[in-house]
């Protein structure tokens, strides 16, 4: 296990890549660092993301700018979490959409996560005096809803709980192109502190159904053709799995925490050893799981103070 808590040691600055997904349709990635989506409608600009920070999402921007002059008229936030909605404020979007869950859980457990997130990735919170407070919604859904950018469709959707309980997905039905957020990700550790194990592999499977040309993931580059495509969600899958099960044999005979953690370890550290923010979502991830295994629907609210107390336990 790395001595530094979760990412307080990774404070180099990543390579952000630009790339296009579909005709006017691109991934704003950076090595595993949290990603952002760019719709480009006929008057008009959606983002999916906002970065975790407004010094982040004028990083964005740039790269925006670099193919469009469209002013941004919606944000899509696909979940609550601080380093996805805190740099909202930059873009200046008269629309801002989450899912109704999504909007809950800002309300539940939004600054809670604020200060946990802030001590887990003091590299992506530089310049945290500009943002404005907690990153609330115009707009929110249920199951579905359809924004026009003109001519240009964007459906948004909630398939399912996976990442979180409230995870949205956006699809840009004429050039089949998806945005998941944190459902998917391509050789970066899904993250499932907050997560549904449960309902993970249904959601994915959801998602295949649309059977997308190409995919923005969460996290990692850019998924640019339909085995690519096939690829990543084949392995979100396995990540899911080989993080659950171990935890939930571990639970069913009345095993420890510490042998769930080290059951985990001897399952994923081989095949997900060298993915970017594995070890800093493991501890996360086999906290989650062992709730999740033991009958806990809800997950438990992530607080600064809960970060280090189980940090402190799984160091023994």
């Amino acid at each position: 296990m790395n001595k530094a808590f979760a990412s307080a040691g990774d404070l180099e600055e990543k390579v952000v890549s630009f790339t296009e997904v579909g005709e006017g349709l691109y991934a704003f990635t950076a090595q595993g660092d949290p990603n952002t989506g760019v719709i480009i409608g006929d008057e008009s600009v959606m983002i999916v993301e906002a970065q975790a920070t407004p010094r982040l999402a004028r990083k964005v921007m740039d790269c925006v700018r670099s193919v469009t002059d469209k002013p941004i008229s919606h944000l899509v936030l696909t979940h609550y979490h601080a380093v996805r909605v805190l740099g909202a404020s930059a873009y200046g979007a008269r629309e801002m959409i989450m899912s109704d869950t999504a909007r809950a859980q800002v309300a539940e457990r939004g600054q809670e996560d604020w200060d946990s997130e802030f001590g887990r990735f003091p590299r992506l919170f530089q310049g945290h005096e500009e943002i404005p407070g907690l990153t609330w919604p115009t707009t929110t859904f249920s199951d579905r809803m359809t924004v026009y950018l003109g001519r240009r469709r964007v459906d948004i959707m909630h398939l399912g709980r996976a990442h979180t309980a409230g995870d949205a997905v956006i699809w840009v039905p004429d050039q089949e192109v998806m945005f998941t957020g944190d459902i998917v990700e391509y050789h970066s550790a899904c993250y499932c502190g907050d997560g549904h194990f449960g309902d993970w592999p249904d959601t994915l499977a959801a998602i295949a159904e649309f059977a997308p040309k190409s995919i923005a993931p969460g996290r990692g580059d850019a998924l640019v053709g339909e085995a690519m495509v096939a690829e990543a969600l084949a392995n979100t899958a396995d990540f899911v799995a080989s993080t659950y099960k171990p935890v939930a044999k571990v639970a069913a005979r009345g095993g420890t925490l510490k042998e769930a953690w080290d059951a985990v370890r001897a399952e994923c550290d081989p095949k997900f050893g060298d993915y970017a923010i594995y070890e800093h979502c493991l501890p996360f991830n086999v906290a989650r799981a062992w709730d999740e295994a033991r009958g806990i629907d809800t997950p438990r609210v992530w607080t600064a103070e809960r970060d280090q107390q189980m940090w402190a336990d799984l160091q023994g």
